[in-house]
């Protein structure tokens, strides 16, 4: 059933595409379309045109509303990936793997570990004692 109104709703578009393109255009914009030559005459033209394409028009918009229709009544619906997200504020993410030690892997984080840890600063020494100031004449 749906695959023979998306067949008909096809060939609306087509036969509306080939409707609109047939008409004559009215503005005239740049010197395009216009001229006084055609088939038919001008008056038969333009009412035979304008009666298809209200009538493609209406076909159209009733198939979509069909198509729709029927989309909506499907059993299998998609499901938004929003529906099973949880708030961060609420469960905090953890991490699913445990975090293999650096420089087990080629990964560019495993690099920037080895990198950091081969330009780390070493801590300053600290103080053996608190040191006072000495008299100057002892």
């Amino acid at each position: 059933m749906e695959t023979v109104i998306i067949v008909i709703h096809l060939m609306l578009v087509m036969a509306l595409v080939g409707v609109v393109l047939l008409q004559k255009s009215e503005g005239g914009a740049l010197g395009m379309g216009g001229g006084g030559g055609g088939l038919m005459g001008a008056r038969g033209t333009a009412n035979v045109l304008t009666r298809a394409t209200a009538i493609l028009g209406a076909g159209f918009f009733a198939t979509s509303l069909i198509l729709a229709i029927l989309a909506g009544r499907h059993g299998d619906k998609p499901s938004s990936i929003l529906d099973g997200a949880t708030p961060a504020a609420t469960a905090p993410a953890a991490p699913t793997a445990p975090a293999a030690p650096a420089g087990t892997g080629n990964g560019v984080l495993d690099q920037l570990e080895q990198m950091k840890s081969k330009t780390a600063p070493a801590a300053p020494a600290a103080p053996a004692a608190p040191s006072a100031p000495q008299p100057a004449g002892q």
